[in-house]
């Protein structure tokens, strides 16, 4: 009987979703708190459990992770308090302990089902996906349970989805109505994003779309395809294929790459320029290309320390690519893609094919910044016969060692 406890508690809070909860009748009379209670929140877009400590004069708040929050309430339960009430939306459990610590849970289905939670613990913001509104999609791919509950363990993955589509719709206005969108992801890999885009897109934007997903594991990409028959989405496809060199008929309006690593994602921008695509989604993984070139007697303190070579190293990468970009006619901006506490590939570079700006003085910043560095960018090399001439215009030249 012991262990129905644990096995209760972890179910709640990190599958089923804890509503409330309370623990009361404190296991000695001296006890300054008098009850516990519970309730989830979220917090920087991750899903915490509220404990809030009822002193007779004040209450206390302390904010825990799932799994810390159910440890906590088993240890509360067994050592200090004989009663608690736990709920999810759809059950409600009563769990008595006795003078001896003999746990027995007495569990019974809600006389209605609750609405779900409000977890906001700030302001609420509304999101493009809602919880608490079934969505087929996220059902499928399991981050929501049929009920429409965002799962605990997939809620990181709930809001990267979110994040993902608001970046998408600040540019929304670039692509064209009256024909289809055509959107290429490189490395699309199980491909949830791109499952999101297009039903975004479709449905609540009313585009009509041709979306190619490519990968290079087949097994993957089988099974996406096998979740596009099942969803219906006949316009989205997948493709075992690598973005380098990947021939493409006519021009792209989207093109994304999402944690390709290092210069696959030089790759993916290569291809979305040449095919003169409209926006350009990048999110970089992995940027190791340039690690070893850096060069700088004004930075040897820096450089010195492998980590902050490396994080150095993957900015002046993304820095670099955004310049080329500037030069190859796009408005590019570096953003926050999710919060640095859930990944350290955290930035997304989005460029919006926008022709016209002072070109001369992105050539001379980026030249500025590579030769100070003294490195050689994959994306300089592949887009040699787009970018030399640019810089040749105004007495620029690739880096020696090239031309060496």
């Amino acid at each position: 009987m012991e262990d129905e406890l644990p096995s209760l508690l972890g179910r709640l809070l990190v599958e089923d979703g804890l509503a409330d909860a309370v623990l009361s009748n404190p296991r000695h009379r001296a006890e300054l708190v008098r009850r516990v209670t519970v309730k989830p929140v979220v917090l920087r877009g991750a899903l915490r459990f509220q404990l809030t400590s009822h002193l007779r004069d004040r209450a206390t708040d302390e904010n825990l992770a799932p799994a810390e929050a159910a440890r906590q309430l088993e240890e509360l339960l067994r050592k200090g308090y004989r009663q608690g009430l736990l709920r999810s939306p759809e059950t409600e459990h009563q769990v008595l302990v006795s003078r001896n610590g003999e746990v027995k849970i007495l569990s019974r289905a809600r006389a209605a089902a609750a609405p779900p939670a409000d977890l906001a613990h700030d302001r609420r913001k509304r999101r493009l996906l809602e919880e608490g509104r079934p969505n087929p999609l996220l059902v499928e791919l399991g981050v929501m349970n049929a009920r429409g509950k965002v799962r605990a363990q997939r809620y990181g993955k709930f809001r990267q989805l979110n994040r993902f589509l608001e970046l998408v719709d600040d540019v929304v206005g670039e692509l064209p109505h009256g024909r289809p969108v055509r959107i290429v992801e490189a490395g699309s890999g199980k491909a949830y994003l791109t499952f999101a885009l297009y039903q975004h897109l479709r449905d609540a934007r009313g585009f009509e779309l041709d979306v190619l997903g490519l990968d290079l594991k087949a097994d993957v990409v089988a099974d996406c395809n096998a979740l596009v028959a099942r969803l219906g989405y006949e316009r989205l496809r997948f493709e075992v294929g690598d973005v380098a060199g990947y021939e493409l008929e006519g021009e792209a309006d989207l093109v994304i790459s999402l944690h390709a690593c290092d210069t696959a994602t030089d790759a993916a921008i290569e291809r979305a320029i040449r095919w003169q695509a409209k926006v350009i989604l990048a999110v970089p993984c992995c940027q190791h290309e340039l690690m070893p070139q850096l060069r700088s007697e004004q930075l040897d303190a820096l450089l010195e320390h492998g980590i902050v070579r490396e994080r150095l190293a993957a900015l002046v990468t993304d820095s670099l690519r955004a310049k080329l970009l500037e030069l190859a006619g796009y408005r590019t901006q570096i953003l926050e893609f999710v919060d640095l506490e859930h990944t350290a590939k955290n930035l997304l570079i989005r460029a919006v094919r926008r022709p016209g700006r002072d070109r001369e003085r992105l050539a001379r910043e980026y030249v500025a910044l590579r030769d100070a560095l003294g490195v050689d960018p994959f994306l300089e090399r592949a887009l040699e016969d787009v970018v030399e001439p640019v810089l040749a215009q105004y007495g620029l030249t690739a880096p020696a060692k090239r031309s060496a």
